[in-house]
């Protein structure tokens, strides 16, 4: 099992910026792809591969996130700037069993998922 926990979230104003991060535990992979989702209906945001070379966006986000990770300490960033309000949800980190290099966009390619972390933007 890996265990995933997000932080970071948090309320700021259009136009400004904000910094998640997930730290994976148990038994993890520094291999496994990573990915970002937000909302109910788990909306794609950004994913990364295992070497963080290979990163994907949303067209939402394009541009204002961008998305990183750190094998040594099992962690991913997701750090939005330029914040609108339609960016307010609970965002979610997920991870892919074994070893991706590869990006993944859909819920269903991701077998872990955090607990979430609010992000709310007011305008």
């Amino acid at each position: 099992q890996v265990q995933l926990v997000e932080s970071g979230g948090g309320s700021v104003q259009a136009g400004g910026s904000l910094r998640l991060s997930c730290e994976a535990s148990g038994r993890t992979s520094n291999r496994n792809a990573m990915g970002w989702f937000r909302g109910k209906e788990r909306e794609f945001v950004a994913a990364i591969g295992w070497s963080g070379e290979i990163t994907y966006y949303a067209d939402s986000v394009k541009g204002r996130f961008s998305i990183s990770r750190d094998n040594a300490k099992n962690t991913v960033d997701l750090q939005m700037n330029s914040l609108k309000p339609e960016d307010t949800a609970v965002y979610y980190c997920a991870a892919r069993a074994g070893t991706g290099s590869h990006v993944y966009r859909f819920e269903s390619h991701y077998d872990y998922w955090g607990q979430g972390t609010q992000v709310t933007v007011s305008s």
